[in-house]
């Protein structure tokens, strides 16, 4: 009989029936969550990948430049990089790609440090180019820069600690034991989670000079040996002595970096030769032609990138008539050609980040090296004690050489022959197998007496080493000679120079378009027109989308600035001359896209002003009023987003500028009506302030606000009150029924 098939089961119930517990779903705390899971990847990113240390690595850095010591490049040939990149793999488990971008930035082709670590061959791409790709690996080759000699001195003599690889099969240093102050020497960017890392390079001969100043003075100001920061780069640093001491002390502080340019007469042509280390050609490129295409640039006919072998060259073909240097300060402030680096000194201490000042990190690196130092003598130290050691128990042997042999020949069993000579000689087991190990050749008195001759110059030297560890001031000396030495060695000329900010850095760009007065309108879709009085006198309807209303109609001066504050609690700011002019029979720009606003963000209003003078004020449906200064949205730079423009805890029911203080009429949506002064709510500098109560609501909401004038309403004194918070009285009258006449 036929076996009766059984019903083929789901594959979910399948499932079930082999994993235990499938399907539920376990609550968990999302605190403990985040404990358990995230803080240990936040943490391996900051303490073991992102920020560098003390020594000036990251550890990938590390990884890579001892890989490069290990075999053999810090003399001899190139090898390919593939080669390299291939055996650093052993210490570093992030990929062949992670590790070969490590080894461009950290190359001499590249041009990213003042003082590369790496002596290539090859395209590493350059720093300065966003879209100059670098060769693959096995086309390039590498070996270690001379300075490298500096990284590894007495790295081998227990200098720094070492660690096991990530599969316990080398080990690796925990730090370098650096000669000199590398980590203010070259350049460092990191971006850790929740914290980041941007350190700049400093002149090596003006950094080892100030070392070797503050470990002669503490109290040494910096200053006076450490004129700023060099970039690789080359280009004039816009000198701030106020910034650049914050910078000093607190490691925090933004330094404005200037391009170099020349103008040749004949061709007319400016030649760009050096930019800021924060841009890139093709950005600056990028910048100008945006400029030319909004009509704010029209001094060039060409702009060209010329780099080639012999460096950076980005060349501006000047119209004729056209001021170059009035041209270029206008590229100053329109551009990236001038920009600032933001510095965060924020490195490892000890497994620990701290953001210090230059102060700060020299001391830490001197009181570092003071330990490396250490540790190199104590090694010596223990070197030549073992040394002293052996000769001591060779000197007695030499008191009788005969009875030496004589112990070894009559010794029946090989294991004896050491016991036989400590017995015969009272010397311990090391000396003992010392001497039992002595060829037959070198048992001739003269080659004792000559090994036995050191003896005293190792009791000397060995009293000087602990001489020396006893002193701070000889350790600081010997540091201080091998920073003098690497001065003169690798020092080199300042590739950065110094300038004067321009009389007019500050103020706002002067448009060569000429500052009439226009007719502003904006529409509640976010259309916003420019449109002239003659073109308005000439012009029919205005066009509007299907739907849409008009919200805005005013003369405004082309240099009034407009913020627009949107649903989503930010403020644009614009400027009438950044639109063209129009017509009414266009629909406008559609703001939201002109200035790249969020997906779905609403313009809800428009504010207007020259001078930032006067306050915003602004009503929300919980019943409170804040009073904000204008001044508050005004920024120096030319940033045209703010977040947190105002309040987002209750819904906003109305916005007003106030350019001084009136009264207000305001409507509950249970019948109440308060007329108070504006003069009542106090102002706050806080964009995003609650501000205050001003009507009082039970199981209501404010309805609207506005600004009250004489004879809008009957018996005004009833609603009128002269303290906040009120309650308002109850009316019939709806004010958003209101018309002025």
């Amino acid at each position: 009989m036929k076996k009766k098939r059984e019903p083929k089961l789901p594959k979910t119930k399948k499932l079930d029936a082999y994993i235990e517990g499938a399907g539920i779903v376990e609550q968990k705390n999302i605190v403990d969550t985040l404990e358990e899971n995230y803080m240990p990847y936040a943490m391996s990113v900051i303490v073991s990948r992102a920020l560098p240390e003390i020594d000036g690595f990251k550890p990938a850095h590390r990884k890579l430049l001892y890989t490069m010591y290990t075999m053999g490049l810090l003399k001899g040939d190139r090898t390919k990089s593939a080669n390299i990149v291939g055996q650093t793999m052993k210490l570093n488990p992030h990929g062949d790609q992670a590790i070969y971008a490590t080894m461009v930035r950290l190359a001499r082709g590249n041009g990213a440090l003042l003082h590369p670590y790496i002596d290539s061959k090859g395209n590493f791409g350059k720093a300065y180019s966003r879209d100059m790709s670098y060769a693959a690996s096995r086309y390039t080759e590498a070996k270690l820069d001379s300075i490298c000699a500096e990284l590894f001195t007495d790295i081998d003599k227990d200098a720094v600690d070492f660690m096991p690889n990530y599969d316990n099969t080398l080990t690796e240093p925990v730090l370098f034991p650096v000669r000199f102050p590398s980590v203010l020497v070259n350049n460092n960017i990191g971006i850790a989670v929740s914290m980041a890392s941007n350190i700049c390079s400093f002149n090596l001969r003006e950094i080892c000079d100030t070392t070797i100043a503050m470990m002669k003075d503490p109290e040494h100001d910096v200053s006076s040996t450490l004129q700023g920061p060099d970039f690789p780069g080359g280009g004039f640093i816009v000198y701030d002595e106020e910034e650049m001491q914050k910078v000093y002390k607190t490691g925090r502080g933004s330094i404005v970096v200037r391009g170099k340019y020349t103008f040749d007469k004949e061709s007319r042509c400016i030649e760009v030769t050096e930019i800021p280390p924060t841009t890139t050609v093709e950005a600056i490129m990028d910048k100008v032609l945006e400029l030319v295409k909004l009509g704010k640039v029209n001094e060039i006919s060409d702009i060209r990138d010329e780099t080639d072998l012999s460096g950076l060259k980005l060349t501006f073909d000047l119209k004729k008539g056209k001021d170059p240097d009035e041209f270029m300060r206008k590229m100053f402030r329109l551009t990236p050609l001038q920009d600032a680096f933001s510095c965060n000194f924020n490195i490892l201490i000890a497994g620990n980040p701290r953001v210090m000042g230059v102060y700060e990190i020299l001391q830490e690196w001197i009181d570092f090296r003071m330990e490396c130092v250490k540790r190199m003598i104590y090694f010596e130290l223990g070197k030549k004690k073992e040394k002293l050691h052996l000769l001591l128990g060779l000197k007695k042997i030499l008191l009788d050489i005969d009875k030496a042999i004589k112990i070894i020949r009559e010794t029946d069993e090989e294991a004896e022959v050491v016991p036989n000579l400590m017995i015969g000689f009272g010397i311990d087991e090391v000396q003992a197998d010392y001497v039992a190990e002595i060829k037959l050749r070198h048992i001739n008195r003269e080659y004792i007496l000559k090994r036995t001759d050191e003896i005293d110059n190792l009791k000397n030297e060995i009293a000087d080493m602990e001489e020396t560890l006893e002193s701070p001031r000889k350790i600081k000396k010997l540091i201080i000679e091998e920073l003098t030495e690497i001065s003169e060695k690798y020092g080199q000329p300042r590739r950065t120079l110094f300038a004067q900010a321009f009389d007019d850095e500050d103020e706002e760009e002067e448009e060569k378009i000429p500052d009439y007065t226009v007719n502003c309108f904006l529409t509640a879709e976010g259309y916003f027109k420019r449109i002239t009085a003659a073109s308005l006198r000439m012009s029919g309807e205005q066009k509007l989308k299907e739907g849409d209303e008009m919200i805005f109609e005013q003369e405004l001066s082309g240099k009034t600035e407009l913020l627009f504050f949107t649903d989503k609690f930010q403020v644009y700011k614009s400027c009438v001359n950044d639109f063209a002019d129009t017509k009414a029979s266009l629909m406008g720009d559609y703001v939201p896209a002109k200035l790249e606003m969020e997906q779905g963000e609403r313009i809800i209003r428009m504010i207007t002003t020259e001078d930032y003078s006067g306050h915003i004020i602004l009503f929300f449906k919980n019943g409170k009023c804040a009073k904000v200064p204008l001044s508050s949205f005004e920024t120096k730079t030319k940033r045209k987003k703010l977040a947190n423009a105002y309040y987002d805890g209750s819904e906003l029911i109305a916005m007003y500028k106030l350019p001084e203080d009136t009264e207000f009429i305001l409507q509950s949506a249970a019948g109440k009506i308060l007329i108070f002064n504006s003069a009542l709510v106090l102002p706050k500098a806080a964009r995003d302030t609650q501000g205050v109560q001003v009507m009082r609501l039970t199981k209501t909401e404010l309805a609207s606000a506005l600004p009250y004038s004489e004879g809008m309403i009957e018996e005004p004194d009833r609603f009128l009150s002269k303290t906040i918070p009120s309650a308002g009285a109850m009316s019939d009258l709806d004010i958003n029924q209101i018309t002025f006449e």
